[in-house]
């Protein structure tokens, strides 16, 4: 007969991912002419409950490398951009975002400039990102559970009948005559 019991663990309740494009402006030192190279780093994320939603707070710094004066000297600027993404994350078996769940934010597609723009002396940026979440929290697992298992084996002493089995009989004679050479 098996009965059931319900374990409380933590586990993952709900997973998304969601790709995002945001346009961004840049103002440089001189007016450029051309876009020679444009990259993303320091790309740092958390997320917290946003009523029943994900809210996603980031920064990252866009370098950007551009020629000027009639293309005949480079410079490099440096901008710092924030941004905030709203994810709506599915749950599992009915369970809701509280604040004891844990959100775990991941980039899975760091930010990349996708096309680069100059107009009127500004450099128009639009970055793609992909960032999943995971949630974490309580939920319950149930267990069947046998009654009268026993899952010890049991074991016998059969070696210490061979032992005795194997002794000699004439033991003391044999002590005696190796002693009396």
């Amino acid at each position: 007969m098996s009965n059931f019991r319900e374990i409380v663990t933590k586990a993952v309740i709900g997973k998304a991912k969601k790709t995002s494009g945001n346009k961004f402006t840049l103002e440089t030192e001189e007016r450029p002419n051309t876009v020679l190279g444009c990259w993303v780093i320091n790309n740092t994320f958390n997320g917290t409950n946003n009523n029943g939603s994900v809210l996603v707070n980031g920064a990252f710094d866009v370098n950007v490398w551009y020629s000027y004066d009639n293309d005949t000297k480079t410079a490099v600027t440096t901008k710092r951009f924030n941004y905030t993404d709203k994810m709506h994350v599915p749950l599992k078996n009915d369970t809701i975002l509280d604040n004891n769940s844990e959100i775990i934010v991941r980039s899975l597609k760091q930010p990349t400039v996708t096309n680069v723009d100059i107009k009127n002396g500004l450099v128009e940026l639009t970055i793609e990102k992909e960032l999943g979440v995971e949630i974490v929290g309580n939920t319950k697992v149930k267990i069947s559970v046998e009654d009268e298992f026993d899952d010890y084996e049991e074991v016998l002493d059969e070696q210490i009948e061979d032992e005795i089995d194997t002794l000699d009989d004439n033991y003391l004679e044999t002590e005696e005559v190796k002693e009396e050479e």
